[in-house]
């Protein structure tokens, strides 16, 4: 199979991560609750996945750095701390439905959509600009599109952000591991992502990088304070009841460190290299429509061709082969945005993992179903 729905979830991962999660299975207990040599291997490995992330992401103090079981869970931990009842939520208008539908369920909030064009960073950062006015009480803003791979001029939204005293809320699903991502940086109150794509790690794992004290949406055990009905005060204990998923985080934590030797740099630029081979394929296909935004994509894309249904070309890809994804990629605001709506895109994405051969192979059958051949 040639896998091309990174986005979604990294399949192919480095050796390591499954020889730590095998070992993880049979050698670590419950960390916090046992002084014991497997309760104590696990705290450690918890400690080290903190550590190794706060290296990666700029975190000032380790203890900011909060297991979450997806980059979903900890964009509702941040929207439930920041976001009331009654308050003006400025976002993008490429955010996942992990931020939209979250502040849909909290009564009377107004959402201010930034509306720029696709691939358009100066325009972007203009109407950001613009509608960061004084009535806004929160901004939640993509790093990365999910469905164009739209890079987001961050920097400069945090720092006028920060001018501006807004706490900012970041979904970095789709660059974390990718392009540099920084707490410290960007002053942001949280910056949620998952463990599965671009970190490697499995799935069911994600992190929530924390500059302002969060507000527990689960309560129970913790190991600490065991005597107090209140969740702790202090992070990462204050989000983290229950039995920890300590195999997931060994799987993370080799996930990481294989970013981090490679470089994030360094992973990004081969992703993007690799992407721009592809887009380069089928822009010489007739009937092709490709979604490029060169220096401001990341290592996915979408397509469609002329007179075919999306989930029909992903469909015909599968059955020779090559894993793609179409539809809205749960972001219609996004699609909105793009002008897709009602047709979707199909999403090509890359990894480390992948081959030039297998991007030829890809595009080749693309060919053939713009043609009408069967492809196979």
């Amino acid at each position: 199979m040639i896998y091309l729905d990174n986005a979604a979830t990294t399949l192919e991962k480095p050796p390591s991560v499954a020889k730590a999660i095998s070992y993880a299975i049979t050698h670590y207990a419950s960390p916090g609750r046992g002084g014991y040599p497997a309760a104590m291997r696990a705290g450690e490995l918890m400690y080290q996945c903190r550590e190794t992330a706060s290296s990666m992401f700029d975190v000032p103090n380790l203890e900011q750095v909060v297991l979450t079981a997806s980059a979903t869970h900890g964009l509702n931990i941040a929207i439930r701390t920041l976001v009331e009842p009654g308050d003006t939520v400025l976002i993008s208008g490429y955010e996942h439905n992990a931020v939209t539908r979250s502040l849909h369920a909290i009564p009377e909030v107004t959402v201010k959509i930034v509306n720029a064009p696709l691939f358009d960073t100066e325009g972007a950062y203009a109407a950001f600009e613009q509608m960061l006015t004084q009535d806004v009480d929160v901004v939640i803003y993509n790093h990365v599109s999910n469905a164009f791979g739209f890079i987001q001029p961050m920097d400069r939204i945090a720092r006028l952000c920060r001018q501006r005293n807004k706490p900012l809320i970041v979904d970095a699903a789709q660059s974390a591991g990718m392009v540099p991502v920084s707490l410290a940086r960007w002053g942001a109150a949280f910056v949620a992502m998952p463990g599965h794509k671009g970190l490697y790690g499995p799935q069911g794992t994600g992190l929530l990088l924390c500059g302002e004290q969060p507000r527990p949406i689960l309560y129970g055990g913790t190991g600490s304070l065991s005597i107090q009905q209140e969740m702790p005060d202090f992070l990462p204990d204050r989000l983290e009841a229950g039995t920890p998923n300590v195999c997931g985080a060994a799987g993370l934590l080799a996930g990481m460190r294989h970013v981090q030797r490679l470089g994030v740099e360094n992973v990004g630029r081969r992703e993007r290299r690799l992407c721009r081979h592809m887009m380069d394929l089928l822009a010489a296909i007739p009937g092709v429509r490709i979604f490029r935004g060169e220096k401001s994509q990341i290592g996915l894309f979408s397509f469609l061709i002329a007179g075919k249904d999306c989930e029909t070309v992903s469909q015909q890809l599968g059955e020779a082969g090559v894993a793609v994804r179409a539809g809205l990629h749960c972001a219609p605001l996004a699609h909105q945005t793009a002008g897709t709506l009602e047709s979707g895109t199909v999403r090509a994405s890359f990894s480390i993992f992948n081959r030039s051969d297998q991007i030829e192979r890809a595009a080749d059958l693309i060919c053939a179903i713009a043609k009408n051949k069967r492809a196979s």
